[in-house]
């Protein structure tokens, strides 16, 4: 009988009631072929393997994320709480030590899902991951956390979420954004003036091979993780570098992806997209899956693969060692170019316009962060949405110093409610959130 080295848990929730349409990409099926693969192969059957029911995350645990308009119910349906919250299940147990690795297979998706929220954006409306990883702090005290995005989408609303975060590392390897949505994810977006550095984004040319994939964890990811030394390492285990996937141009294979698990050993894995239902997603989960739990994954093997044809080009190659570089480079010199976003500037300004393709809404946002030594910053975000919503949020981070505090609850309480219909203050130091409406 086999045993794994690992104990490994798993969470499986297809979400049969939630899909874009019944013949979008993004449906129930991206799971079932994975579940039914998984008892064909008897991984159950395994010593260590266990399936956990997912539980439902609650509006507490959405709050410490995100400011969702006009709120929660109207923005999430109770497929996205269940998602988010069978996260969470394998953190529990992760932390409660029943399991030592976890892979939550669950959609909906999360990661293009930003601090604000007023609609469905690149198939998500809330961030999984994010709420997970904000459970762990406010209830187990973890500090320090790797989310590193694997999706070959840039992770911008995950990037948005820890903009500002010192302590969170957030690494996104994705397919360059000048070939595919969101048009994001560069080497010079690095994080706020707090947190300058902590931000990293590895953007790689279409028609990269396993080469390309595992050099880069290998050589610019791991040595990262090595100085930046987290807690927990999170994988946002997105699964349409695949090169049958049919919305992306990649070149990544099933035992590549095993590979890439088996040499950044996540701590988490939650899953985020791929889009070939039948010919990928059951091989690459199986492999996933094998490679958390310490077992050979060398048979896994997905229909037409061909390594000689896949293999990537000298000049991809090239292409992605000299964005390795830089992106070592700016992680080096983070502290240097922190200094200089800062300057002698007492507040740093971004404004920004946000679409949300799937939705077809259109945001505006004015950001104001105060520039500080101590914390990751007060910050305010004034968003107009063309659903017909305004709303002005303040965030007061999880470590804020005396003044950034102070500053956010002066925000908060001088806003005028005349002007927004709707006006949030998330407190993470002691873990509230209030809000006010329109008068």
């Amino acid at each position: 009988m086999l045993e794994a080295a690992y104990k490994t848990g798993l969470v499986f929730f297809p979400a049969f009631d939630w899909a874009i349409s019944d013949t979008h990409p993004e449906r129930e099926e991206r799971l079932l072929y994975t579940q039914d693969q998984v008892f064909e192969e008897g991984l159950f059957d395994i010593d260590g393997i266990t399936e956990f029911k997912a539980e439902l995350a609650d509006v507490r645990d959405v709050r410490r994320v995100h400011f969702c308009v006009p709120d929660e119910e109207r923005v999430m349906t109770e497929s996205h709480f269940i998602s988010a919250g069978g996260a969470i299940t394998l953190a529990k147990a992760l932390m409660e030590k029943r399991i030592e690795r976890g892979f939550a297979l669950v959609r909906p998706p999360g990661h293009h899902a930003m601090r604000m929220v007023h609609g469905n954006r690149g198939f998500c409306n809330v961030n999984n991951e994010a709420v997970m990883v904000e459970f762990l702090r406010q209830t187990y005290g973890i500090d320090r956390v790797a989310i590193i995005d694997t999706d070959c989408h840039h992770g911008d609303g995950t990037q948005d979420i820890y903009w500002h975060d010192p302590d969170t590392l957030f690494i996104s390897m994705h397919q360059d954004g000048r070939t595919l949505y969101p048009g994001s994810g560069f080497t010079d977006e690095l994080g706020g003036p707090n947190a300058a550095g902590t931000t990293l984004n590895i953007p790689l040319p279409p028609h990269t091979s396993e080469e390309g994939f595992l050099f880069v964890i290998r050589e610019v990811v791991l040595p990262i993780l090595e100085e930046f030394k987290p807690d927990l390492i999170i994988n946002s285990a997105g699964q349409d570098n695949h090169f049958t996937d049919p919305i992306t141009n990649m070149h990544f294979s099933a035992q590549g992806y095993a590979d890439l698990t088996r040499i950044l050993k996540p701590d988490l894995a939650v899953l985020e997209g791929g889009y070939s239902i039948e010919g990928a997603l059951p091989y690459i989960n199986l492999g996933i899956i094998l490679a958390m739990a310490g077992i050979d994954y060398s048979h896994v093997r997905e229909p037409g693969y061909d390594l000689e044809k896949l293999r990537q080009s000298p000049q991809i190659t090239k292409i992605i060692e000299e964005t390795g570089k830089t992106v070592l480079q700016n992680w080096r010199q983070r502290e240097i170019i922190g200094r200089h976003m800062k300057g002698f500037n007492k507040f740093a300004e971004r404004r920004r316009s946000i679409f949300y393709d799937t939705d077809g809404l259109h945001e505006t946002q004015a950001e104001t962060l105060r520039v500080c030594d101590e914390c990751g910053g007060a910050l305010k975000i004034a968003s107009r949405c063309d659903s017909g919503f305004q709303a002005m949020a303040v965030h007061i981070p999880r470590k804020a110093c005396k003044s950034c505090k102070e500053l956010g609850f002066t925000w908060y309480e001088s806003a005028d409610a005349r002007s927004y219909d709707f006006i949030f203050l998330q407190n993470r130091t002691d873990d509230t959130y209030v809000e006010r409406k329109r008068r």
